[in-house]
């Protein structure tokens, strides 16, 4: 036996195990009562710090304890586009390379901000996985993605009409 535990013997090889056999994925034909968490989803300007590794560590045990109690227990990840925070760190970037958003031109300079999204984003749902998060990540979504940036829109002009809304979020 080894005299020190070393987790990339152990932890990566459970964790897609885990994944493999669907032990994350709820089910939304389930007759088992409902329980779901959506990630507040963090921002794709950088990494996670400690305070995304507290909050999604009491967001894993809620959800583990609910699937454990005979939910059906759905903790769904993403991420958030943070618009302006994004395109400023973007520009950083730029500056540290002497160039401007200006430079680019805006069609270059939006490629950049999804490149800069791309990479921030794997890493972002990388440390979640290496923190063992329970995470259905067939579910996984991003602020930007189209149907979500159209549910966001329905629900404005509704208000904007004066609706009064009851939202429901289908597992």
């Amino acid at each position: 036996m080894d005299k020190q535990y070393d987790p990339s013997l152990v932890e990566d090889r459970w964790y897609a195990f885990w994944r493999e056999h669907g032990f994350f994925h709820a089910d939304e034909t389930s007759a088992r009562p409902k329980f779901s968490i959506v990630i507040p989803p963090p921002n794709v300007t950088g990494v996670l710090h400690m305070g995304h590794a507290l909050n999604n560590t009491l967001q894993d045990i809620l959800t583990r304890y609910k699937r454990m109690a005979g939910f059906e227990a759905l903790w769904m990840p993403g991420t958030d586009h943070a618009g302006i925070a994004t395109q400023n760190v973007v520009e950083r970037k730029l500056a540290r390379e002497k160039k401007t958003r200006h430079d680019l031109g805006r069609d270059a300079f939006i490629e950049e901000v999804w490149k800069w999204k791309e990479a921030h984003h794997a890493v972002i749902s990388g440390q979640l996985k290496k923190l063992g998060s329970s995470c259905d990540w067939d579910r996984e979504r991003f602020t930007m993605d189209e149907g979500l940036s159209r549910a966001v829109r329905r629900v404005f002009v509704q208000l904007s009409r004066g609706h009064q809304l009851m939202i429901y979020f289908p597992l």
